[in-house]
Parts: structure tokens; sequence; C-alpha cells
């Protein structure tokens, strides 16, 4: 399963939906607090997690999840690309990053490349 967490309601579902279409189950969040209580899936292959997301950020995300040894391959996404956020992202250890708008094709390659990580 690829979880999906951004706070883009129309994002989330274009995502999920190319996702659904390349053949991979996908499960939409609203927020990292949201999939902090709900929790992450045994199933999680890969997060795709927007980097500005309101409360936790992303990368303050994936920090929570990696206290919690939920150690799931990311590709992080924004619509902000800001100076260091790439620097930022590499060091969270991210198979990709993907300023918005990205190309289809360019998602599909990064869960492949982070399923194939694992």
């Amino acid at each position: 399963m690829i979880v999906i967490v951004d706070d883009d309601a129309s994002m989330n579902l274009a995502m999920k939906r190319l996702l659904d279409a390349a053949g991979f189950e996908a499960r939409t969040f609203s927020s990292g607090e949201e999939l902090l209580r709900v929790g992450v899936s045994p199933t999680a292959a890969c997060l795709v997690v927007d980097v500005r997301l309101p409360g936790l950020s992303g990368f303050e995300l994936v920090e929570r999840l990696a206290e919690r040894r939920s150690a799931v391959p990311v590709v992080f996404v924004t619509a902000h690309d800001e100076p260091g956020y790439r620097e930022e992202a590499e060091k969270a250890g991210a198979i990709a990053y993907l300023p918005k708008p990205f190309e289809g094709r360019s998602l599909i390659d990064a869960v492949n490349r982070a399923l194939d990580s694992v």
C-alpha cells in the first residue's frame, strides 16, 4: 500500500487515482497528525508526503515515524520548492523530491524506486 499525505484534497485524490490506475493500492490522509493517530499500516510500502502540511510538516512527520521505528521509503512532494527543502529531504532519506506540478510518470517512477529499495 502507498500512503499519501497531502492537505490539498484535490491533489490527494489525483495522486490516489494515478497510483491506483498504475496498479498500486493507495490510501490518503490530510495531515501528519491524522496519519499518526491512525498509524502506518504494516502493509505500507511507501509514503508520499507533502513538505508543507498544516501542523506537523512533512519533514517532522517523517522524523516522528522514524522515532516510532516506521522505516518506510519516502517520496516528498511540494508546491513550495524553497531553498534547502531538497537538501532536507535528502537528509531525511527521501527516495525522491518532486516539485509540483510534476508529471504522473515521475510519481510512478519514484514509487517504483521506493519499492525497489526495500
